[in-house]
């Protein structure tokens, strides 16, 4: 897959050149597929329907793939792998969340692993007719570099940036395992610092595999100058800052890559945003019980965003190993959701999916490594 939108196959693409030694389906670009395909003894629109397969409808299995002659089926299947990444591990919720540890190619001698989370919901669409489907969390980063105290996924530190193939990967992954209605770009890493290969990655996504603009939500912790940049550009997701609190000092040290960074200017990267896209944003905090879960900060969070056009997302703290934090009580939880509806904010709360299954993001894939 390249790291640039690609037009449509044609019969001529299969003359553009050899794939790459080794590569998989995933990590070629559509004329490389069509080359390969062919060099296989396939026809050009032979990878076509292959992509359609795997994007479209998450099928992993070339012997599945009926709409190919067999021969090439065979063929597929012994020299062009569909994924590069290999999985290492996977939990099941009572809730039916299902968790994956994919251990991707490694960087030297790092270990370059990331955790995708599946989350079968239903919502109701505008017929009344309840409609199955999964909001996916995706990773763009094989760890994390931000050094949120209260977060597992940046505990054994950044190991490298995720390729584009490699967070589609997790969306084929994720497509495998039941229909995909919605998507969080919410897992390991800082998305606006890995964002050529993100925007990539979710061109497939919207163009290929059918996620709309509206369906996907990118999480970051702020970079008011990307922001500014990225705004007028109109990117296709929905954007979320992960805030955390109104008051500088403590931001400062739940999120220690923003360390100066006033929140003042991350707000106004928000409010430019809105103006640019037309898309509201979304500030999210994760709740740590007695640390910036009190009234006052209800109050100054209040102060903070009255009159802009957003809304708050409150996350309860989901416990971490070894960690100071703890997880507010629901009793809190709500009166500090309270306290800004009545402040004028619209103010939702999202409780953590599959807790009893290292649901929080990073702590599965700290017990794989040993850690926890």
């Amino acid at each position: 897959m390249s790291t640039s939108p690609e037009p449509g196959a044609s019969p001529n693409d299969a003359e553009r050149g050899a794939a790459p030694a080794g590569a998989t389906l995933l990590a070629l670009s559509k004329p490389e597929l069509a080359a390969r395909v062919v060099e296989l003894g396939g026809k050009p629109f032979h990878a076509r329907i292959v992509r359609e397969n795997v994007l479209a409808k998450g099928e992993l299995d070339y012997a599945r793939m009926t709409s190919l002659p067999a021969a090439l089926r065979e063929r597929l299947a012994a020299e062009l792998p569909i994924l590069s990444g290999t999985e290492l591990a996977r939990s099941h919720a009572l809730d039916k969340t299902t968790k994956l540890v994919i251990e991707f190619p490694r960087d030297g001698k790092r270990e370059v692993s990331v955790e995708t989370v599946h989350m079968p919901s239903l919502w109701v669409g505008g017929d009344g007719d309840a409609i199955q489907g999964a909001t996916l969390c995706v990773s763009t980063q094989a760890g994390c570099p931000i050094g949120c105290p209260f977060c597992a996924s940046g505990q054994l530190g950044l190991a490298r940036n995720l390729a584009a193939h490699e967070i589609v990967e997790q969306y084929v992954r994720g497509r495998a395992l039941g229909p995909l209605a919605r998507s969080v770009v919410m897992g390991m890493g800082e998305p606006l610092l890995n964002y050529e290969n993100l925007s990539a990655a979710l061109d497939v996504v919207h163009d290929e595999m059918g996620l709309g603009s509206r369906k996907i939500t990118v999480s970051t912790v702020g970079f008011p100058d990307r922001l500014n940049k990225l705004a007028p550009k109109k990117p296709r997701f929905q954007l979320a800052i992960s805030l955390h609190t109104p008051v500088q000092e403590e931001r400062d040290v739940l999120v220690p890559a923003m360390k100066g960074v006033p929140i003042e200017d991350i707000v106004s990267a928000g409010d430019f945003w809105f103006a640019a896209t037309g898309r509201e944003i979304t500030y999210e905090v994760i709740l740590l019980g007695g640390d910036n879960d009190t009234p006052l900060h209800a109050e100054r969070l209040v102060a903070l965003l009255r009159g802009r056009r957003c809304s708050v997302n409150l996350i309860p703290f989901n416990p971490v190993a070894e960690s100071p934090f703890r997880r507010p009580s629901p009793e809190r939880v709500e009166d500090f959701r309270a306290a800004l509806e009545h402040g004028g904010l619209v103010a939702t709360v999202r409780w953590s999916r599959g807790v009893e299954s290292d649901a929080a993001c990073g702590q599965l894939r700290l017990r794989v490594a040993g850690r926890t």
